[in-house]
């Protein structure tokens, strides 16, 4: 198993960006936002500050921004608020911040070295734990939804059918590129995709997309639409997906079927 402490490791080298990288990317960053931002950007900023929504100024909001990306890379990809409390983040801050900031008293690599070991036992052993439980959760909310819908069926996989419009077109397989509109949420109904919220239906290879997918729209035809409800290992299994669906995660979506392209 890939140790959690050097992929936390790894992820922070990948951020290692040198000057010249960082320069071009922030260059390519203002000319694109002076060729699309309206003339009152500006004064639209000030008015979102008013309002608490950016806690400062258009000066250091960049600052904070570049924290924010740091803090969204490393911790959307561990997890680490669901794995800490928070006097043990208040400790991961305090060894970030006196590592960037180079007033650290103590040996980075010696402090690695004798306690990496440590904090990857405790977090494979909590991160196992958080996993059961969602997985448990996911098996619960599955029976659930059969028990409530009565047109629901469950196939061999595991992964659950419910039609809600029959479609009259054709079939898409394996080899078919397919057009859809879907909404995908989490058990509790946290939404972490969907291409009807932003307005614009989405055309793929079947064959590309998570087991869950390729087995449910296998049972649709074109103008059908279907509520999938996908347990983890037919879709992201114990690797989740980035900061948005949890290591473990059943899914729910709702697919509507435009065409088999």
């Amino acid at each position: 198993n890939f140790s959690i402490f050097y992929k936390s490791l790894k992820i922070f080298e990948s951020m290692r960006l040198t000057n010249m990288t960082l320069f071009a990317t922030l260059s390519t960053a203002a000319a694109f936002t002076s060729r699309t931002l309206p003339r009152f950007a500006k004064a639209t900023t000030a008015r979102a500050m008013s309002t608490g929504l950016f806690p400062y100024d258009d000066e250091k909001m960049p600052f904070y921004a570049l924290g924010v990306n740091l803090a969204k890379q490393v911790g959307g990809q561990t997890g680490f608020k669901s794995l800490l409390a928070d006097e043990e983040l208040e400790l991961v801050l305090k060894g970030f911040g006196g590592e960037i900031t180079g007033t650290s008293t103590s040996d980075a690599e010696t402090i690695l070295m004798t306690y990496g070991p440590a904090l990857n036992v405790i977090l494979q052993e909590r991160s196992a734990g958080i996993m059961d439980r969602v997985t448990k959760e996911g098996e619960e909310f599955i029976q659930g939804f059969l028990d409530c819908n009565d047109d629901a069926v469950k196939t061999d996989s595991g992964l659950v059918y419910c039609s809600m419009k029959e479609g009259e077109g054709a079939q898409p397989d394996l080899s078919s590129n397919v057009e859809v509109h879907y909404h995908g949420t989490l058990i509790d109904g946290t939404v972490f995709d969907s291409s009807v919220d932003r307005g614009q239906t989405i055309s793929f290879p079947l064959g590309g997309v998570i087991k869950g997918w390729q087995e449910g729209l296998a049972l649709m035809k074109e103008g059908g639409k279907a509520t999938l409800v996908i347990p983890s290992e037919l879709a992201y299994g114990e690797a989740g997906s980035g900061d948005v669906i949890p290591p473990g995660a059943t899914l729910k979506f709702e697919v509507e079927l435009f065409k088999v392209l």
